[in-house]
């Protein structure tokens, strides 16, 4: 383990060394050399655009990321902001898109103006704005609205703005094999075939970067599809620059391109997977609320499959009527893979029809950097712990540092489809209190109730001890009723429905609690609490269980 850990932060040290070799400005005029080539704006845009939000840019307000900042009339490149995901946000332009069905040559001069300031400003080279990820999804954005940037444009104006362009491809093409970030090197192999497909002088490119994407897409999603981050963010991240290029593949009739074709399919049927019946993907390993429009355009662009209960990446899922169950079992990825998860072992999240019932914290907000560790354990989530502490460790110091590192046997998932049944097995406590945690989970009565066993068994050598906690994070909206000390609580939601809470070995309290959204920020919500001493042979039973009116 220890080997490896020191391997991984070698590896990441040499990449950042040659690519700063590669980036120094003895070497970067190489990137200009072959600059020259034409692009034609073949790379198609799904994603759906917003009238409103052309006025506002050029009224100085700028809501990018689900942040809106106002300029005051000063060029949004030459704001300072700590909102990380609105500068890469602004710098990936992505928002170009808004510009997509305007006709006014006054707001479409407006979108090429923004181009060419940021060109001005940071069109050699700078860090920040050319880290590769943002790189290629900038060349992307470009691609797809290409015609709206120089259609209008002087001479000038548009030899600048595809001399950029070429440089930019070109970067890519150098610094694409010395990325150690695996996400930021497969967005960068997906910006390099965009490219190609794009480039009006010569097609021979596209096998090579087609096969190149594939091979790295072979290393990075699972046989279920799914990224092995784990993460519904990433995922979406990954679809949404994906779906272009499948697209564009399509008038290719060749293995490659129906082997390319065929993972992006995979993928796709994996999020639809990880989607609840409100909506939203399960918040696990950085998910949060994603942008709405974005989902809906991505899962739009792929073949809709019949929703069932399975296994995937780790994951469990129940579904039996109106009623969606995601829980996550606790694999830790690896550890190239890792920096944005959470200690979420044996949590799960519930709908049923289009309303969450019971979810998990989600990430920290953006603007709250020192709160990032806190919601990443064990306690953000509807899951049972031990001595609040996470089954799954996140390391504070060495090579793997804010990365969680499994520990005791890896997670085992077991799932019963015809009883609607799911077992998780988590041996992430055995070394410290002794006990290894089953969770059971079972949809009963078409969904319509939702039973539950955490058990405490006998495992590993250290003695038994220390206090289990089952959390369950209340979705906001849900209005907490309680009479006295009886032994049930009422959960009224949104829509009005009224839900049943019952339990038994162990006492009950109700916590605040709150579920992060990018939109509005924190919804403060409660937390229902079953708190008792580790036995083993024990176990704290609940239901939750529609009320009929």
């Amino acid at each position: 383990m220890m080997l490896d850990a020191w391997r991984f932060a070698a590896k990441r040290f040499g990449c950042g060394i040659a690519d700063r070799l590669v980036t120094m400005p003895l070497l970067r005029w190489t990137w200009t050399g072959t600059a020259e080539t034409g692009y034609s704006g073949n790379l198609p845009e799904y994603r759906p655009s917003d009238r409103d939000a052309v006025r506002d840019m050029m009224a100085g307000r700028y809501l990018l990321a689900s942040k809106l900042v106002e300029t005051g009339g000063v060029s949004p490149f030459g704001i300072e902001t700590d909102h990380i995901d609105w500068r890469h946000n602004l710098l990936a332009f992505s928002w170009l898109r808004h510009f997509r069905d305007i006709r006014d040559s006054g707001e479409r001069g407006f979108a090429r103006m923004l181009v060419l300031d940021w060109i001005g400003r940071a069109g050699d080279f700078d860090r920040d704005s050319w880290a590769p990820s943002i790189c290629a999804q900038r060349v992307m954005n470009w691609l797809r609205h290409l015609d709206l940037l120089v259609e209008g444009a002087n001479p000038e104006q548009s030899r600048t703005i595809m001399r950029s362009l070429g440089t930019q491809i070109q970067s890519l093409k150098v610094r694409c094999r010395l990325i150690n970030d695996p996400i930021d090197r497969l967005l960068a192999s997906i910006g390099v075939l965009a490219a190609a497909l794009c480039d009006q002088e010569t097609s021979h490119n596209i096998e090579a970067a087609a096969l190149r994407l594939n091979d790295i897409l072979d290393t990075q999603i699972d046989a279920d599809g799914l990224h092995l981050s784990r993460s519904a963010r990433v995922q979406l991240q990954l679809l949404a620059e994906l779906a272009s290029v499948r697209s564009a593949l399509s008038n290719f009739n060749s293995d490659w391109g129906h082997r390319l074709g065929g993972q992006v399919e995979r993928m796709h049927q994996a999020l639809d997977a990880m989607t609840l019946g409100s909506g939203e993907p399960v918040y696990a390993h950085g998910t949060g609320q994603l942008p709405h429009d974005v989902l809906i355009a991505v899962q739009a662009s792929g073949v809709p499959q019949k929703q069932v209960s399975r296994l995937l990446g780790g994951f469990g899922i129940l579904r039996d009527g109106e009623a969606v169950v995601i829980a996550d079992g606790g694999q830790v990825p690896p550890h190239e893979f890792a920096r944005e998860s959470h200690a979420g072992a044996l949590s799960f999240e519930f709908s049923h029809g289009t309303e969450l019932i019971i979810g998990n914290c989600g990430p920290a907000p953006v603007d709250m950097p020192d709160s990032k560790l806190l919601f990443r354990r064990g306690v953000a989530h509807s899951a049972p712990t031990i001595n609040a502490q996470s089954a799954t460790r996140i390391r504070e110091k060495g090579p793997l540092a804010n990365m969680p590192v499994q520990t005791g046997a890896a997670p085992k998932l077991t799932l019963n489809s015809a009883d609607q049944l799911l077992s998780l097995v988590q041996e992430g406590y055995a070394g410290r209190f002794g006990v290894s945690l089953e969770r059971r989970i079972t949809l009963l009565s078409s969904g319509t109730t939702l039973v539950g066993q955490d058990r405490m068994v006998r495992s590993g050598k250290a003695p038994v001890s220390g206090v289990i906690t089952s959390r369950f994070h209340l979705a906001a909206g849900v209005l907490v009723r309680r009479i006295g000390n009886e032994g049930i609580v009422r959960l009224v939601l949104p829509n009005g429905a009224v839900w049943s809470f019952l339990w038994e070995g162990a006492e009950l309290r109700i916590e605040e609690s709150v579920r992060q959204s990018s939109y509005v920020g924190f919804h403060r919500t409660h937390q229902l609490v079953l708190e008792t001493d580790v036995d083993a042979g024990s176990e704290i039973a609940w239901i939750v269980t529609l009320e009929q009116s």
